[in-house]
């Protein structure tokens, strides 16, 4: 492997855990994604006490990276992830790449939607639904909504993108009703 993606992956040659560990590579992996795609950022990474690592983004590029749903945030993180997995296959090492707090904030937006759907699913007594959302989106909504016992959810669709449907506990006919009730 030669070139960019030699750089970022080491060329074939697995890095070892003292040469600076999954923090030491994860800083070199930055570096490497900040330079390369000439973003005015500086980012801070750590290692947390259960081993998973940290990385903080902060800079007058910011906005770059959430906008769109963040999705550059995301990518950033999926790439050093399997870079990670690639360099260091023998260790599990969790990344999570935040700039601003902007990943707290887009959770707690999520969960502000959840209580107000889940508030008409019990006041009308009928289904709601909130618009397809990724795994990590729908994770967030189906754990709030578990802890609380008078509804319950469940993902509805095909394909990586799936719609979550809220409806009260005591609802017995969640198969059969159509779609339209309600989509936010």
């Amino acid at each position: 492997m030669t070139g960019f993606f030699g750089k970022l992956f080491g060329g074939g040659k697995k890095k070892e855990a003292s040469e600076g560990g999954a923090v030491g590579l994860v800083k070199e992996i930055m570096a490497g994604l900040v330079e390369r795609g000439g973003f005015d950022l500086t980012f801070k990474v750590w290692a947390e006490p259960e081993g998973d690592v940290k990385v903080e983004m902060s800079g007058e590029d910011v906005e770059h990276l959430k906008a769109r749903d963040g999705q550059l945030l995301d990518a950033f993180q999926l790439f050093v992830t399997r870079v990670l997995q690639h360099q260091l296959p023998e260790q599990s090492i969790d990344v999570a790449v935040d700039c601003e707090g902007y990943r707290e904030e887009a959770n707690q937006a999520l969960i502000d939607l959840a209580d107000k759907l889940k508030e008409v699913a019990l006041s009308k007594g009928k289904s709601v639904y909130i618009r397809a959302l990724p795994p990590k989106d729908r994770k967030v909504v189906h754990q709030y909504l578990a802890e609380d016992g008078r509804v319950k959810s469940r993902s509805i669709g095909d394909g990586h993108f799936k719609k979550i449907k809220i409806y009260p506990a005591k609802d017995n006919h969640r198969d059969q009703e159509p779609m339209a009730d309600s989509v936010m």
